[in-house]
C-alpha cells in the first residue's frame, strides 16, 4: 500500500490477535432463526433437510480452511475448532470469525436449493460469529461435551413439547406449562405413554448433533514413472456419535494432536485431491 497523509488512521485499528498455544473456537449461530424457520415452514420438532443442509456449509468452511481440526453442530449453531498452534490469518478474531461465518450463510444459501427444492428462499438467512479461547485440551473437551449435551437436552424437550402440540391438541402455551420443572424420565414418560413415542429409537442426528471431522487412509497410487506408492488420502465425514466419552477421542488422536495435526494436514495438502 502506498504511504499518503491519510494513512494514519490505520493507528485506530485495535490489535484483535488472540493468545498463542490456545484452542480457537468459533461458533456460529442463527439470527432470528424461529421467525425463518417458520417462514419456510420447517418440520418440527426436527427437519432433517435442514440440519444436512447445515452439515453440507459445515463441510465446505471445514474443507477450505485446512487448520480447522473438528466441527460440532446442532439445531441452528456450529462450533468450529482450529488446531492450538494455528497461524491462520495471525490468529486475529475478526479475520477468523467474520471469514469463517460469512464461508458458512454463503455455503447455506447456495446448497438451499438441493435440500429444500420445492421452498424458494423467502429471505436471507443470517448468522452471528464469536471466538473463545480455551487454553487445555480437557476445556476444549469439555466444550464439545456443553455443546453435545445441550443437544440432547434441547432435542428431548422439543420432541415432547412438539408430541403435545401436534399429537395432543394442546396449545403450545399448556406444552410449556406442562413440562414446567419436568426431568427426562418425566418427559419419557409423557412421550411413550401418551404418544408411544421411544426416545431412544430417534434419529441420531436429533439426538447427538453432527461432527465434522477428516478422515485419512493410507492408498496406493502410481507416481510420475509408474512406481506404486503410498500416499495419504483424506476424506471428510460427517458423523452422529457420542464425543462425551474416550472412545472418540481415542480413535482420533490426531484432532487433540497440538503441533502434530498443523503438520499433518500440511503434510496432506498435497494429496487432498483424492478426496
Amino acid at each position: 500500500m502506498a504511504n499518503s497523509k491519510y494513512e494514519y488512521v490505520r493507528n485506530f485499528e485495535s490489535d484483535d490477535r488472540l493468545l498463542p498455544s490456545t484452542w480457537l473456537v468459533v461458533r456460529i449461530d442463527g439470527q432470528g432463526f424461529t421467525q425463518f424457520t417458520a417462514r419456510h415452514d420447517f418440520a418440527k420438532p426436527n427437519d432433517v433437510r435442514a440440519l444436512q443442509l447445515m452439515n453440507r456449509a459445515a463441510v465446505t468452511v471445514v474443507d477450505s480452511m485446512r487448520d480447522l481440526v473438528i466441527a460440532y453442530g446442532q439445531s441452528d449453531e456450529y462450533s468450529f475448532v482450529f488446531a492450538k498452534d494455528t497461524k491462520a490469518f495471525e490468529r486475529r478474531a475478526s479475520k477468523l470469525a467474520t471469514l469463517l461465518v460469512s464461508k458458512f450463510t454463503a455455503a447455506y444459501v447456495f446448497y438451499w436449493s438441493e435440500y429444500f427444492p420445492q421452498t424458494r428462499l423467502q429471505a436471507p438467512p443470517a448468522f452471528d460469529a464469536r471466538v473463545v479461547m480455551y487454553p487445555s485440551d480437557r476445556i476444549l473437551r469439555d466444550y464439545m461435551c456443553w455443546r453435545q449435551v445441550d443437544c440432547h437436552i434441547n432435542n428431548m424437550y422439543n420432541t415432547c413439547f412438539w408430541a403435545l402440540v401436534n399429537n395432543g391438541s394442546v396449545s403450545r402455551k399448556d406444552a410449556e406449562k406442562r413440562l414446567k420443572g419436568t426431568l427426562a424420565k418425566d418427559k419419557h414418560e409423557i412421550m411413550f405413554g401418551e404418544f408411544g413415542i421411544n426416545y431412544n429409537n430417534e434419529e441420531e442426528i436429533f439426538k447427538k448433533g453432527s461432527v465434522v471431522v477428516r478422515r485419512r487412509e493410507l492408498v496406493d497410487v502410481a507416481d510420475p514413472s509408474g512406481a506404486i506408492i503410498q500416499r495419504i488420502k483424506v476424506t471428510l465425514e460427517t458423523l452422529h456419535c457420542d464425543i462425551v466419552g474416550d472412545a472418540f477421542w481415542d480413535a482420533r488422536p490426531e484432532i487433540l494432536g497440538g503441533k502434530h495435526a498443523c503438520a499433518l494436514n500440511q503434510q496432506e495438502h498435497a494429496s487432498s485431491t483424492l478426496e
